[in-house]
């Protein structure tokens, strides 16, 4: 029997294989309607049950506040480094610590008034900041992290000290992950191609207290108040995403919810990071305190051996492992529905690969 193909790649992730069952099952038929997801309206009585539903989910499994507001929205996370830096307002102050970060600042520059307050780049992005080697200035409007950086592999395991000052927060790659103090920000948004579903949708925790007057010059698009008032539907939504995400929180809770999945992410990470740390024939430079529990980037010590070692683990079902283009070497993304199983194949696989080879 051909052994299962685990997806490794940063985004779009894997799905669950029980969500892509129940997708193939209810394409053509959505609820017994006899009209397929794809087709339908989003202002029909259907659909707006279906984000009715959606959203009470979502607040369950993240315990979002009553007062927060939450928000559905096309345009993915890059949308939200300018739209975040228009409506919160004031000089936004920015945590660089990787490749995602470093681009919400330079957007939000485009738009508005922003700087870093720390910035990891010379370094290589290979550790997060203590809280005594930055400072917010006086004129501060909002602080803004990137709690996972995808292609840097590090990751915020505990909320910043904000210092006063709302706080944003992009969870794109980490969200569901593990358990998260959603009340001390002010803004939180996560594209939704990781641990949400596909492509095409953009959730947005936002406390309605925090927002400021965008620039009169602002189209109407960017303006929050915009999508609260028109509860996420000022324009046609992505439906067929919104409906994925659906099944995706669904499944989230069918694990056991945040808290079960934080502890499988925990064992997963770990086998990896023990194979790295155990070996010199892989190279892993992200400070220990630092290292990201969704994305494991690695070069091998020989970087002549990176394109065997991609080539012979397509063979043994391990796709997607090449790092980011940016920076070449390894990449195990490993989200929510990466099972322990894909993990710990790969884990042997590295094993086997430096037995071989080194």
């Amino acid at each position: 029997m051909t052994p299962p193909l685990y997806h490794f790649g940063a985004g779009p992730a894997m799905l669950p294989a029980e969500v892509l069952a129940e997708i193939r099952t209810e394409l053509p038929d959505f609820r017994g309607s006899g009209i397929s997801i794809l087709e339908y309206g989003h202002r029909s009585p259907e659909f707006r049950a279906l984000m009715r539903e959606t959203e009470a989910d979502f607040r369950e499994l993240l315990e979002i506040p009553a007062d927060y507001h939450v928000l559905f929205m096309p345009g993915g996370a890059t949308l939200q480094f300018a739209m975040s830096a228009l409506n919160l307002g004031g000089r936004g102050a920015y945590l660089v610590t990787g490749q995602w970060s470093a681009k919400a600042l330079h957007e939000a520059e485009r738009v508005a008034q922003a700087q870093a307050v720390w910035d990891g780049s010379q370094s290589g992005y290979t550790r997060l900041p203590a809280d005594t080697e930055w400072q917010l200035p006086p004129d501060t409007g909002y602080l803004h992290y990137t709690v996972n950086e995808t292609i840097a592999g590090v990751e915020f395991h505990l909320t910043p000290a904000s210092r006063g000052a709302p706080l944003a927060a992009d969870m794109t790659s980490m969200i569901l992950s593990r358990p998260v103090a959603t009340a001390q920000h002010a803004l939180i948004y996560a594209s939704a191609q990781k641990n949400l579903g596909i492509a095409g949708i953009t959730a947005v925790i936002v406390n309605p207290a925090a927002l400021q007057t965008p620039p009169r010059a602002t189209p109407s698009l960017l303006d929050y108040r915009v999508w609260l008032e028109a509860e996420s539907l000022p324009n046609t939504p992505p439906v067929f995403a919104w409906y994925v995400l659906g099944k995706m929180l669904k499944w989230t809770k069918a694990q056991g919810g945040v808290g079960a999945l934080a502890a499988r992410n925990q064992r997963k990470a770990a086998m990896l990071y023990a194979v790295l740390d155990a070996s010199d024939f892989y190279v892993n430079k992200v400070h220990p305190a630092s290292r990201s529990l969704m994305n494991v980037p690695f070069l091998l010590h020989d970087r002549n051996l990176e394109a065997v070692f991609l080539r012979e683990a397509v063979a043994a079902g391990l796709q997607n492992l090449a790092g980011h283009r940016s920076r070449g070497g390894i990449r195990a993304s490993i989200y929510n529905a990466m099972p322990e199983a894909g993990v710990a194949r790969l884990a042997e696989f590295m094993r086997a690969f430096e037995r071989r080879y080194g």
